[in-house]
């Protein structure tokens, strides 16, 4: 177990801009960073993050938290995971307490699937380095393919030995179990339920997620028997889906920020060799075809795509398929094709780093046109396979969200496919129509969404946002964890009860100005006022109590102990309660405009007053409400006029605060 002082250091330290931003282009606007949330998919940036809070919140899907809740959410980390992940970032030292054998039996499996890939790995590299055939047969290999030392540690490229068991054996020295072995894809379970090394006689390229963890394995044969395959890939397992990773991605993800561009291309090599040329933003979909998920994982750091393959035929379709998601997605998307038959590897070893560079900046290409002009060097002058071509054509250009593209694309087209701009505006139209048709069928057979909540309260510039009360599926986000209770139904009570934890969390500590009491902090005003009042919501319950506990020692809870609870009804509560969709202009409020807007806290006395009152008249119409139930059955007369006269003064009590809530009493 890691000890508590050093989880209060990482949580001190980690800075949610630094660790949010190594995973999702962050853009400045007013007093928040904005970008594509990462845990949805969305074209039109809704997830904000707040410096000044520390905290990170999507107004599209409802997620949101703490740089720890982040990093734990978005790779699925366990605690103790995010905390030696942010602990590795900040280069913090992990100081644990020992644990029993049995706190070690009940290791999670994702994370023994993790340990056992990083020994994997340190297994590999120290074959290729260590051993006399690693030296001969690996390192050899990498160093003639002109891999410099230097890129091959930091891939942490290895081997592995011909022996049918040489890993499997040695892991089950090192304590991992068998059952590990077979689930990571580093052994194959013959019949017996033995095991046996899924990458003998390989030279081996470790694939690592986004945090830099490995996760799975490419292995490269270097025999020239065609009944080998050349390579073999970690299977699907519980820490690797292939859909959902790019190559190289960790190592370049920084530099396609920079560069605001990702070069893609074929296969490990090709990343060496560009990575190695000084080019960094290259990642490489490892063989298989473009999936959305990895299309999403580029959109995170950027909107424009460089797309880089081999110059053959199978090179020139393979650059047509799946290109049309990357449109749709509205990434922008150029094209390069590399001559005599090169792929990036071989062009950046021939010629070297400073040709590539120039070759790659002076002949790459939209797609559109790119597409446009090679289709129809096929077609030649036959008119039906020009119609095709038209078409297909069209049939990209629609998928692009950008009007202004669209209209910069046809027009273009329109010259080089020698026909009129109308006609491709009419064809462009149809299919359009074609595909809102289906759209709309498709919808009309999907269950629909409960309307969303209605007859919010207003609130002020820094209250809660429009959502701030709805529940995941109202927002259209995703469904609950596991071992989280339903969302509660959000009565005027609950709603009230909220209100009084927004305030707590908000403007706790604030010191305001009380007729006859001086300065006093709004939390223990709030505390001192509603002693008497329970709460139902659980969250807010929870939430309140700690506030009371505090207050017993005469202090005020920080926020942020909230954001990462593990009850994510609390965490969800407590980051929806600080985080704003909106933040006032800095035009506003200066000197020059003479442009003044009040904020909420500048009204503290109203707001948390008006909360008292709210949260009181609710107890008395709950009382009321009691009394007339004993009434209708209550057959003594003296019991009856005691009750009588205790409705009546909590009527009296309920008009003197419905007056001064602006309220209408008409029962």
């Amino acid at each position: 177990m890691i000890k508590q002082e050093v989880i209060d250091k990482v949580l001190e330290t980690a800075r949610i801009e630094e660790v949010v931003g190594d995973f999702v282009d962050l853009k400045k606007r007013g007093t928040s960073l904005i970008g594509n949330c990462p845990f949805h998919h969305e074209k039109t940036p809704s997830f904000h993050v707040s410096v000044s809070k520390g905290i990170y919140k999507c107004f599209g899907c409802g997620v949101g938290g703490d740089s720890l809740k982040f990093v734990m959410e978005l790779e699925k980390f366990s605690y103790p995971e995010a905390i030696r992940y942010l602990a590795d970032k900040y280069s913090i030292q992990i100081e644990e307490i020992e644990r029993s054998p049995a706190q070690l039996a009940a290791q999670d499996k994702r994370e023994s699937l993790y340990v056992l890939s990083a020994w994997a790995s340190k297994f590999f590299a120290e074959q290729l380095w260590k051993t006399e055939m690693g030296q001969v047969i690996g390192l050899n290999y990498f160093k003639e393919r002109g891999y410099r030392e230097d890129i091959i540690k930091k891939f942490e490229l290895g081997y592995s030995p011909e022996e049918w068991t040489a890993l499997v054996d040695k892991a089950q020295v090192a304590g991992f179990h068998p059952d590990y072995l077979a689930a990571s894809g580093l052994a194959i379970e013959r019949d017996d339920k033995s095991l046996y090394d899924r990458f003998r006689g390989r030279v081996m390229f470790p694939i690592h997620n986004l945090t830099g963890r490995v996760i799975g394995f490419g292995g490269r044969t270097l025999k020239t028997d065609k009944k080998v395959a050349k390579y073999v890939n970690s299977p699907e397992s519980e820490i690797y889906h292939k859909s959902d990773v790019l190559y190289g991605l960790n190592f370049a993800k920084k530099a396609i920020m920079e560069e605001d561009n990702c070069y893609l291309v074929e296969g490990y090599a090709d990343v060496l060799s560009v990575h190695q040329a000084g080019v960094e933003n290259v990642v490489s979909s490892s063989g298989t075809s473009l999936t959305t998920g990895q299309i999403k994982l580029i959109s995170r750091f950027t909107k424009n795509v460089t797309i880089l393959y081999d110059g053959d035929e199978a090179g020139i379709k393979a650059s047509l398929r799946g290109t049309d998601m990357l449109l749709e997605e509205g990434l922008n998307v150029k094209v390069l094709l590399f001559p005599d038959g090169n792929d990036p590897d071989s062009y950046v070893q021939k010629f070297g780093a400073t040709a590539f560079k120039d070759y790659v900046k002076s002949n790459q290409q939209d797609f559109i046109f790119y597409k446009t002009n090679i289709l129809l060097r096929d077609a030649n002058n036959d008119p039906i396979k020009r119609a095709s071509v038209i078409r297909d054509v069209v049939e990209s250009i629609a998928l692009i969200p950008d009007e202004i593209k669209v209209s910069v694309f046809i027009r273009e087209c329109s010259s080089l496919l020698d026909i009129e701009e109308r006609i491709l505006l009419a064809e462009l139209n149809k299919i359009r129509l074609n595909r809102a048709k289906k759209a709309d069928k498709d919808a009309a057979r999907k269950p629909q969404s409960p309307p969303p909540n209605a007859g919010m309260p207003p609130f002020g510039m820094d209250g809660p946002p429009p959502d701030f009360f709805m529940t995941d599926d109202e927002r259209g986000g995703v469904a609950p964890m596991e071992n989280v209770e339903q969302p509660v139904q959000l009565t005027s009570e609950i709603l009230q009860e909220r209100e009084i934890v927004r305030i707590l969390i908000n403007y706790g500590d604030y010191l305001a100005t009380w007729e006859g009491d001086g300065d006093i902090p709004v939390a223990g005003l709030l505390l001192g006022n509603i002693g008497d009042i329970e709460f139902k919501d659980k969250a807010a319950a929870y939430i309140l109590k700690v506030y009371r506990d505090a207050a017993e020692n005469y202090e005020i809870p920080d926020a942020k102990q909230f954001y990462s609870n593990s009850d994510t009804t609390i965490s969800d509560l407590a980051i929806n309660s600080v985080a704003s969709k909106y933040s006032l202009s800095e035009n506003w409020n200066d000197d020059k405009r003479k442009i003044y807007v009040t904020q909420e806290y500048e009204h503290l006395k109203q707001l948390v007053v008006t909360a008292i009152y709210r949260i009181k008249k609710r107890k008395i119409e709950a009382e009321m409400h009691h009394i007339r139930e004993e009434m209708k059955h209550e057959q003594d007369v003296a019991n009856l006029e005691v009750l009588i006269f205790k409705y009546q003064k909590l009527k009296e009590a309920e008009r003197l605060l419905g007056g001064f809530l602006g309220n209408t009493i008409v029962k």
